[in-house]
């Protein structure tokens, strides 16, 4: 099972993604992530863990983008971890998917 949310808009994306993510955490619980798309350059930012740890882990870091989506994650095949996280980027870095 998982939670998808996705923004694009005037808004910035991070803080009504990570909304989301908090609403749809009962979804998926053992890892979340988020992919940001700011002047053509994609950002991927995954934790292990509840939706607070992966907030946690980018504090500081500059989330500013106009589109995005984020994905919460209840394992089902895979051990939960960084690496299994959603969004998965491709190895060009250009393509984030859930």
């Amino acid at each position: 099972m998982c939670g998808i949310v996705g923004y694009t808009g005037p808004r910035e994306a991070y803080p009504i993604i990570l909304k989301g993510l908090k609403r749809l955490e009962y979804r998926g619980y053992d890892s979340s992530g988020v992919a940001l798309l700011n002047d053509n350059k994609l950002k991927v930012y995954k934790k292990k863990g509840k939706v607070a740890e992966l907030e946690e882990s980018v504090m500081g870091v500059d989330m500013h983008a106009h589109i995005g989506i984020g994905h919460t994650r209840w394992a089902t095949h895979g051990e939960p971890s960084d690496r299994n996280a959603h969004p998965h980027q491709s190895q060009s870095g250009e393509l984030a998917m859930i």
